[in-house]
């Protein structure tokens, strides 16, 4: 369960050379509004920003990165980060994504 606090819930360092944080409000409205799939799976979305498949830049806005890692055939773990300064901010992920 996650804290009520809105502080760090974890940090982890990508590929890209940027660290990602994500609080506990963040993951609260993640796990308990947008995605309830995604509830209780911090150490796939950890390892999703650590270790990805696949990076992607957005179409839209060149500073959010898609980091894709495979959660079974045709599906797929994608967590959405925004940088900026330098940092990166969790701005979303999906889970059981069918195709990237």
């Amino acid at each position: 369960m996650v804290e009520e606090n809105a502080g760090i819930l974890f940090e982890v360092t990508t590929p890209l050379g940027f660290c990602v944080r994500v609080t506990g409000a963040c993951w609260r409205i993640i796990t308990e509004i947008k995605h309830r799939a995604m509830r209780g799976r911090e150490e796939d979305v950890k390892e999703t920003l650590r270790n990805p498949d696949e990076i992607r830049v957005s179409k839209i806005d060149p500073r959010v990165c898609l980091f894709y890692k495979p959660e079974r055939l045709g599906r797929w773990v994608c967590a959405v980060v925004k940088r900026i300064n330098g940092e990166g901010f969790f701005d979303n992920h999906l889970s059981n994504r069918r195709d990237k």
